[in-house]
């Protein structure tokens, strides 16, 4: 007869059935993500003002995510913590929504998407820069792997500072520097306040965020006038692709792989994919020239650096620590959860 018992060492989850769905889940959230960078990148040849690019993303973002999370019945909660914690939210929204996508938007100004992407993934050695100043350590082999993402993506600028110079190479670098910072900080003071998932935190730093976007949309209306119509729909697809889709496939990717390490390394991994995507989509779409060998080297030392750091081996979280918001295996964290002494964050869903 059977009973229904569990057989004792075989796990029964979502992610005993392996990795490849969940991976599946987070190359399609990669190629979405990558959106962002190739579609910032064609406004601004375009002529459109990076203003315009930051603000109506944003703006495009609030009605669907308000839809989603009121679907799923999550919406009291989110509105009752934006009441009894106005301050809170108005701060760390605006750092981690504010001064990481206003930057990014005007490093496509400077330089093509897929170097931008590439800068991005600085964002991860941030993470953990951060993890570090407060008191989680930082292991020399992360610290190693690290350095190599930092030395590929220096090396993706040599070819770009070689044919414009210097000056231009830092345009993208230090831009997207600041936003990789902000984006981490901002979502780890959040992360877990008053019991909110990822789907529900995503909603309330954007309603936290929003008198950043309507100043910033004031002065881009003064300064650059309306928007075309052409920049105004490629928001849209930002918006919905990235901002809606792309995240909830990744939300979905980690929580399938929720308890089995190797399972969310290769989760994590999938990330590392926006890099080729943008460069892809923008040779093929908008004609960009592709990387001489010293900017492959430079892309290849990226994506190594960030497979290393998915391959970690992970260290069990302290006992009685409960899953879910603000814990280990939480599936909507894009800035790590709780992040535990010799336990990496997750991999930053994206931009």
């Amino acid at each position: 007869m059977t009973t229904g018992t569990p057989t004792p060492g075989k796990s029964t989850g979502p992610a005993a059935r392996g990795p490849a769905r969940p991976m599946l889940l987070g190359i399609a959230a990669a190629a979405g993500f990558a959106a962002t960078f190739v579609l910032n990148r064609s406004m601004s040849v375009q002529g459109g003002s990076w203003m315009w690019s930051a603000c109506l993303r944003f703006l495009f973002m609030l009605g669907p995510l308000v839809l989603l999370v009121a679907l799923r019945g999550g919406l009291r909660p989110v509105l009752r913590s934006l009441g009894s914690r106005p301050g809170l939210w108005l701060l760390w929204s605006t750092v981690g929504f504010g001064l990481f996508y206003a930057p990014l938007t005007w490093a496509a100004d400077a330089g093509p998407g897929w170097l931008t992407a590439a800068a991005w993934q600085l964002t991860i050695v941030a993470g953990m820069g951060i993890g570090a100043a407060s008191g989680q350590g930082l292991p020399r082999r992360t610290l190693a792997v690290s350095a190599l993402i930092v030395a590929g993506v220096m090396l993706t600028q040599v070819p770009h500072a070689g044919d414009t110079g210097p000056a231009a190479a830092l345009r993208v670098v230090l831009p997207v520097l600041v936003a990789a910072v902000a984006y981490p900080l901002g979502n780890r003071r959040l992360i877990g306040v008053d019991g909110l998932d990822g789907v529900q935190r995503t909603l309330a730093m954007t309603i936290g965020s929003l008198p950043l976007w309507l100043l910033t949309a004031a002065a881009a209306g003064a300064v650059a006038g309306a928007p075309p119509a052409a920049q105004v729909a490629q928001c849209l697809v930002v918006a919905l692709l990235s901002g809606v889709v792309a995240t909830t496939l990744f939300f979905r990717a980690t929580d399938r792989a929720r308890g089995d390490s190797a399972a969310m390394g290769a989760v994590e991994a999938t990330q590392a994919a926006e890099v080729p995507f943008a460069l892809l989509a923008e040779v093929l779409l908008l004609g960009a020239a592709a990387p001489d060998p010293v900017g492959w080297t430079g892309l290849a030392l990226v994506l190594a650096g960030l497979t290393a750091h998915a391959l970690q081996p992970r260290r069990p979280a302290p006992p009685g620590t409960p899953p879910g918001p603000g814990g280990p295996g939480d599936p909507g964290d894009p800035g790590g959860g709780t992040v535990w002494p010799g336990r990496r964050p997750a991999a930053v869903g994206a931009p």
